[in-house]
């Protein structure tokens, strides 16, 4: 008689590292150029002015001021002053 159960392929399943998304900057925090805002899987949150969009849609700073959240045709959008 066996006295463990039989582990399958469900049991070995490992799953995959969190990719650590999210906001990474609050609202009229300072910041300086290259930054790392907001990390997002497609475009939640807009840009607005003194920041830019990377290729995996984070949003990072491209200037050195405080960060900025408004609303615009009801979409967050994000700004550096």
């Amino acid at each position: 008689m066996s006295t463990h159960k039989a582990g399958g392929k469900a049991s070995q399943h490992v799953s995959p590292a969190g990719k650590r998304l999210g906001m990474k900057a609050s609202d009229g925090e300072k910041v300086s150029p290259g930054m790392i805002l907001v990390r997002q899987r497609g475009t939640k949150i807009k840009i607005g002015r003194g920041v830019a969009s990377g290729r995996d849609h984070t949003v990072y700073a491209i200037i050195k001021g405080k960060v900025k959240f408004t609303t615009k045709l009801g979409r967050k959008v994000i700004s550096v002053i």
